[in-house]
């Protein structure tokens, strides 16, 4: 039997997946025994970024063409106008900070209003580990930012990091969110497409944020994708966003 190439057990693995998968999702699936290469995760995405048997729905996400009317249903793609497609991918930004913080073995949180959205499949409410966020402070701060998109809770049951997807709006009612936790020694993260970057720094720029601004970071849709994918195949390597 002829023995298969290695873009045909990537093809295979990803048709094993559901027609999609991250990057470390595929890592995981393909046995790359017969790999001669020092580093088949990489030989993975040059395949799947190159071979025109694929295509990208985000950073990190990718499907075969083959099935895109399937995976286009089941992940609610069809059809969908630029209000819609933002909708999916806020969520799923939501869903692997949400994911790497489960498997940094952090206590993971997500508002009510977002706990139906999907992650790929998979309703936020299903991934995160708390169903409600811990009263670690006043009842007026804590209504404010039980809005906020990500919360990761230490073992003490403090928060560790806040993160705020921000696929569409200005950033600033985010950078508000962080002011009124600034007391607590956490991390502040936004979560943007690299082309908001510039948009982050003239932002956070306003004195109102002075007293966070050495605090918060950027950090853009590929590297958290990168992250998730590492993670993902290690299980458990402590990484930094």
């Amino acid at each position: 039997m002829r023995t298969q190439t290695q873009a045909e057990q990537v093809i295979e693995a990803m048709r094993q997946n559901g027609g999609y998968a991250e990057f470390g999702r595929l890592n995981r699936l393909i046995d790359f025994s017969s790999w001669k290469t020092k580093s088949p995760a990489a030989s993975v995405r040059r395949i799947v970024q190159l071979n025109k048997a694929f295509y990208r729905i985000q950073p990190g996400l990718w499907a075969l063409k083959e099935r895109r009317r399937e995976v286009e249903e089941r992940l609610r793609l069809k059809a969908r106008d630029k209000k819609g497609t933002g909708i999916f991918t806020h969520s799923y930004y939501q869903g692997l900070v949400t994911e790497i913080g489960n498997m940094k073995n952090m206590q993971t949180y997500v508002p009510a209003q977002d706990k139906n959205k999907l992650f790929l499949e998979t309703p936020l409410k299903n991934i995160a580990g708390l169903s409600r966020i811990y009263n670690f402070t006043y009842p007026e701060i804590l209504r404010r930012v039980a809005s906020v998109d990500v919360i990761w809770f230490n073992e003490r049951n403090l928060p560790d990091s806040f993160f705020e997807i921000e696929h569409s709006t200005t950033m600033r009612n985010s950078l508000s969110k962080f002011c009124m936790v600034r007391d607590y020694f956490a991390r502040f993260v936004i979560v943007a497409p690299k082309f908001k970057r510039n948009q982050f720094a003239e932002v956070s720029a306003d004195p109102l944020f002075a007293p966070i601004r050495n605090r918060v970071t950027f950090t853009d849709y590929d590297t958290i994708s990168d992250q998730y994918a590492a993670l993902f195949k290690l299980r458990g390597i402590p990484n930094k966003i």
